[in-house]
């Protein structure tokens, strides 16, 4: 893959998906804006990328707080030119039946995968460039359901709407919007729905159709390509990274 510039943000940098990618652009030569709600696991994403020669900050943001997205926007741009946005954070929620799920529960979720994309592409998409890209995380829920995650599922629906309006509203400015789409991906939030589902009578998330979960780094790997010039034409679309799992 080409070389890259500038400033990269990466929300929900602290996790499996947003360390591993975060670590895969410091590579190509982003400067990375790590931003976590954790303090900790911002800085331990940033640590990481100085210590094998990476330039990253570490912030500390909630992404359903207007004036805390505004403080990390204004961040980056101090930092230099903005050139890439991984619109990342977000949460799993609680599993249970339409029915079960509590209000609280429903819009915990919807609140960080949604409110959240939806701040952070109003914060960042005016302060870009031409040229610039950006890719919100969505889900292979957000392309078909699954029993018991009506938040989740709803929010990676939602997440794919805004990615095509974010895509349509700045084309003519020459920023590309795009959403990555994984499947079941290896780590904490897996292991956590696993164990959900298992205590409400329900199966785990099944392995892809090529006999494995996704691992944090074939998403990065995909999010590397929809911010580079690799793909300089593609815009207000959905890489899905599952194996084929939704192909049917």
């Amino acid at each position: 893959m080409s070389e890259l510039s500038g400033v990269v943000v990466v929300t929900g940098a602290g996790g499996d998906i947003g360390r591993t990618t975060s670590a895969l652009l410091a590579g190509r030569g982003a400067q990375v804006l790590a931003v976590d709600l954790a303090v900790d696991a911002a800085e331990a994403t940033a640590g990481e990328i100085r210590a094998a020669g990476g330039a990253a900050t570490a912030f500390a943001a909630d992404v359903t707080d207007p004036d805390q997205v505004t403080a990390y926007a204004r961040r980056a741009a101090e930092l230099g030119p903005i050139t890439g946005f991984f619109n990342n954070a977000g949460i799993e929620g609680r599993v249970a039946p339409l029915g079960q799920m509590t209000v609280e529960s429903f819009d915990a979720v919807m609140a960080v995968n949604v409110r959240g994309v939806f701040l952070g592409l109003s914060a960042l998409l005016p302060l870009m460039a031409p040229g610039s890209a950006v890719v919100n995380t969505a889900s292979s829920g957000g392309l078909r359901g699954t029993a018991g995650m009506a938040a989740y599922v709803a929010s990676k629906h939602a997440v794919i709407g805004l990615t095509k309006v974010a895509a349509l509203e700045v084309a003519e400015r020459g920023i590309r919007v795009n959403a990555v789409c994984p499947s079941a991906v290896e780590g904490r939030m897996m292991d956590s729905l696993d164990e959900q589902r298992s205590a409400v009578g329900l199966p785990a998330t099944p392995e892809d159709r090529m006999g494995r979960r996704a691992s944090p780094g074939d998403i990065a790997r995909a999010v590397g390509f929809l911010l580079g010039p690799e793909s300089e034409f593609v815009s207000g679309t959905t890489l899905s990274v599952d194996g084929a799992r939704t192909a049917a």
